[in-house]
C-alpha cells in the first residue's frame, strides 16, 4: 500500500502546498507571505510561510463558483457552432448582447455545484444568440421602450416577454439546451400571466407579439426573474447594428464583384460589369438559416463559403437580400476575397491573420532606426472585480479622501487678476502711480490703468497608464487599484476628462492595453468593477502601451494633455531583448514621440532604483518616488493636484 507523500518530513513545503492547495491556492499561499514581508519582516515572512496548515484552514474559496475566464473558450466554441454571425463573449456585470457579442458576469455561484452554475452560463450564452438570431433588436423593442412612460419597467417586462417567445424558438433548434434552460426558469408565472403568455408560445411568434403583449401587462408589478435573463439595451444594439449593416453591405458587394469578374473571365466575356445578380433564398429551417442560389447573366453562379457566411448575418438584420447588396461593388472599390493589404514578410507580421491588433513600430537604438510593424498590440476589457473592493477603500481613506475633495474644489476654477486693462472693475494702483509720475513729467496719461477679475476655466485631459506586470502581484496591486478609486474620486470634483487603462503583455507579438475607462465613459458601477479587476498579468513592454496612449488624445479637445504612468519597475519582456538598455531607450524615444504631439509624461514609481533610470526616460523633474507603498493612493492624488494647479 502506497503511504500518502505527506506523512513524510521530507516533502519540500512548496510540493506540500500544492497537494492540499493546488495552483491558486498555492499562489495564493505565495502572495500572502509576500505581503507580510512589505508590510513587516523576512523573519515573519517566513513564520507565514511556514504555517501552511493555518493557510489551508482560512482558505475558503467556494468550489461551486465558476468564474467566466474557466469557461470562456468553451461558450465560445459553443456560440460558434450555432448558426447565423458568429458571437464574442466578454464580461460585463450582467448577461445581454448588442447582436455582436454576447457580455456575461464575471463569475456564477447561484447553484451548489460547478456543472449547474455552467448551465447558466450556457443558457445566458443561448438566449442572447437567440436574441440576435430571431429579431429581438428590431424597430419594434427600440420603439416600445422608447415610447413607454416607465423605460426602466418596459424594459425589464420586455427582457422576459422575449425569454419566453425565444423559448420556443430555441426548442425548435436545439432541443437539448431548451430542455438545460427551461430548468433554470424559476420562478414560473402564475396562471393569469401564463394565459397572456400564450401568443408568445409560438415558434412563429416575433418581437412583435411581445411589444403587444406588454401592452396588456401590469407592467407595475416585477415580472418573474429567471437567473439567466438580462436587460435589454436597444440603444446599444443599433449603434453596432448600423456600424455592421454598412461594413457588410461593402464586403458582400466587394465577394459579388470578385465572383462576377471569376465567371465572366472563364466565360470570355466582358458585359455590363455593373449588372446585378439575381438572388433566391430558400425557406429558413429550425435556426432560421437559409440557403443562398445566385444567377447572373441567367446561369448560376456558385457563392463562396464567405458569401454564405455573411448572407446568415444580412439575413438576421433584414430577413431578405435588399435589391441594391446584389450589385457588385465597382472596379477600385474593393480587395478580392482573402486578400489584405502586405505587411513585409513573416518577421515583420506580428499580427499574423488577426483583424483587431494594432501595430506599431519599436525604437532600436542600437541601428539608430525604427523596426516597422514590430510589436502587436490587442485592446483587452478588465474582468470585473469583487465590487466590495471600491467601498472598502472609500472607507478606509474616508479622512483622507474629504480633505482631497476639498483641495480639488479649490483648483475647480480660479478667478485671475488680470492688470493694466482699458477698462475693468479696479484700479491697478502700480501703472496709477507710474501714470502720475508720467503725467508730471510732461507725458502723457497712460490709458491701462485698471484691474480686471476672469474666471480661468480647467481645460485638462489626463490618461493613466497603469502597470499590470506579474511583479506587482499581491500588495502592491492593491495599493494600485486603491490610487486609482481615491483619484476617481477627486476628479469627479474637478470635472477633467480622464481614461484609465492598464498595460502588459509577454512579447512583441501579445502586447495588451487592459481598458478600465475611456474618455468620456461615467465612473459608475462597471468602472469601479473594472478598477476592483485590475489584476497582475505578464511583463512591462512600455514604448508600445505610451505610443497607442498618445494617439487615443486625438479626438480631446483640451488644452493640457497628461500622460501619467503608476509603475513599479523598469521596462522589461520576455525573452525578446527588451530589457536592460533596449527596453529603456525604445520608452524614452515613445516619450519624446508624445511630447511632439503636445503631450506631458510624467511617472509615479515605486521602484528604489528608479534614479538610475527615470531622468533619462522622463526627464529630471517628469517622475517621482513614492517610497512607502503604503503610501501610493494618497500621494498618487496629491500629484496629480501638483501638476495640475
Amino acid at each position: 500500500m502506497l503511504s500518502c507523500p505527506l506523512e513524510t518530513e521530507a516533502v519540500p513545503r512548496n510540493v506540500e502546498a500544492a497537494f492540499l492547495l493546488g495552483e491558486r491556492g498555492t499562489e495564493a499561499w505565495l502572495i500572502a507571505a509576500m505581503d507580510v514581508f512589505d508590510r513587516e519582516s523576512v523573519h515573519a515572512a517566513s513564520t507565514a510561510l511556514k504555517d501552511l496548515t493555518g493557510f489551508t484552514r482560512t482558505w475558503t474559496e467556494p468550489s461551486h463558483a465558476l468564474r467566466l475566464s474557466d469557461v470562456t473558450r468553451v461558450l465560445e466554441m459553443f456560440v460558434c457552432g450555432l448558426a447565423g454571425r458568429t458571437l464574442r463573449v466578454a464580461p460585463d456585470v450582467a448577461p445581454w448582447t448588442d447582436t455582436q457579442t454576447v457580455f456575461l458576469p464575471v463569475e456564477v455561484a447561484r447553484f451548489a455545484t460547478r456543472e449547474r452554475n455552467f448551465l447558466v452560463y450556457k443558457a445566458m450564452v443561448g438566449l442572447g444568440w437567440a436574441q440576435a438570431r430571431f429579431g429581438t433588436y428590431g424597430t419594434e423593442i427600440a420603439t416600445a421602450v422608447e415610447q413607454s412612460r416607465d423605460r426602466y419597467r418596459a424594459r425589464r417586462w420586455l427582457a422576459f416577454l422575449e425569454a419566453v417567445r425565444l423559448d420556443a424558438r430555441i426548442a425548435a433548434a436545439l432541443p437539448g439546451l431548451a430542455r438545460d434552460m427551461r430548468s433554470l426558469q424559476v420562478p414560473q408565472p402564475d396562471a393569469v400571466l401564463l394565459e397572456l403568455l400564450a401568443p408568445l408560445r409560438s415558434a412563429r411568434a416575433g418581437a412583435a407579439d411581445s411589444v403587444e403583449v406588454l401592452a396588456r401587462v401590469d407592467i407595475a408589478r416585477a415580472p418573474p426573474q429567471w437567473c439567466y435573463v438580462g436587460p435589454l439595451l436597444p440603444e446599444q444594439a443599433t449603434a453596432v447594428r448600423a456600424s455592421r449593416v454598412a461594413r457588410e453591405k461593402e464586403a458582400f458587394r466587394a465577394l459579388l464583384a470578385a465572383l462576377r469578374d471569376e465567371h465572366r473571365e472563364r466565360a470570355g466575356s466582358d458585359e455590363d460589369a455593373g449588372a446585378p445578380f439575381a438572388a433566391q433564398l430558400s425557406e429558413p429551417d429550425a435556426v432560421g438559416a437559409r440557403e443562398l442560389e445566385l444567377r447572373l447573366d441567367g446561369k448560376p453562379v456558385t457563392p463562396s463559403a464567405d458569401a454564405m457566411s455573411l448572407v446568415q448575418s444580412i439575413l438576421q438584420d433584414f430577413e431578405t437580400l435588399p435589391p441594391d447588396y446584389l450589385v457588385p461593388a465597382g472596379p477600385g472599390d474593393y480587395q478580392a476575397a482573402g486578400q489584405s493589404p502586405a505587411r513585409g514578410g513573416p518577421d515583420e507580421d506580428p499580427a499574423g491573420d488577426e483583424a483587431d491588433v494594432a501595430l506599431y513600430d519599436e525604437w532600436d537604438f542600437a541601428r539608430k532606426r525604427y523596426r516597422r510593424n514590430w510589436c502587436a498590440l490587442r485592446l483587452r476589457d478588465v474582468l470585473p472585480g469583487d465590487a466590495g473592493f471600491v467601498w472598502r477603500t472609500l472607507e478606509k481613506y474616508r479622512g483622507q479622501i474629504a480633505g482631497l475633495k476639498r483641495a480639488f474644489e479649490a483648483l475647480r476654477g480660479e478667478d485671475r487678476t488680470h492688470r493694466r486693462q482699458p477698462n475693468g472693475d479696479g484700479i491697478d494702483i502700480d501703472a496709477a502711480v507710474e501714470g502720475f509720475t508720467d503725467l508730471a513729467a510732461g507725458r502723457e496719461f497712460p490709458e491701462r490703468f485698471f484691474t480686471r477679475r476672469q474666471r480661468t476655466e480647467r481645460s485638462i485631459g489626463v490618461l493613466f497608464l497603469v502597470d499590470m506586470s506579474g511583479s506587482t502581484k499581491g500588495w502592491i496591486n492593491d495599493a494600485e487599484r486603491e490610487a486609482l478609486v481615491l483619484l476617481c474620486e477627486a476628479l469627479e470634483v474637478l470635472g477633467d476628462r480622464y481614461a484609465i487603462y492598464g498595460f502588459s503583455g509577454m512579447t512583441r507579438k501579445r502586447c495588451e492595453l487592459y481598458r478600465v475607462k475611456q474618455f468620456g465613459e461615467p465612473y459608475g458601477t462597471l468602472v469601479k468593477s473594472r478598477i476592483a479587476g485590475i489584476a497582475p498579468q505578464d511583463y512591462t513592454r512600455m514604448g508600445v502601451a505610451i505610443r497607442h496612449a498618445a494617439g487615443m488624445f486625438g479626438s480631446e479637445d483640451v488644452r493640457t494633455r497628461l500622460l501619467v504612468t503608476l509603475s513599479d519597475g523598469k521596462p522589461d519582456d520576455f525573452g525578446d531583448g527588451y530589457r536592460g538598455e533596449y527596453g529603456i531607450e525604445d520608452t524614452r524615444q515613445a516619450l519624446l514621440e508624445a511630447r511632439r504631439q503636445g503631450i506631458h509624461p510624467f511617472c509615479i514609481t515605486i521602484d528604489e532604483q528608479a534614479r538610475d533610470y527615470l531622468p533619462h526616460m522622463y526627464g529630471a523633474a517628469s517622475w517621482v518616488l513614492v517610497d512607502d507603498v503604503r503610501q501610493l493612493p494618497v500621494k498618487t492624488a496629491e500629484v496629480y493636484r501638483r501638476l495640475t494647479s
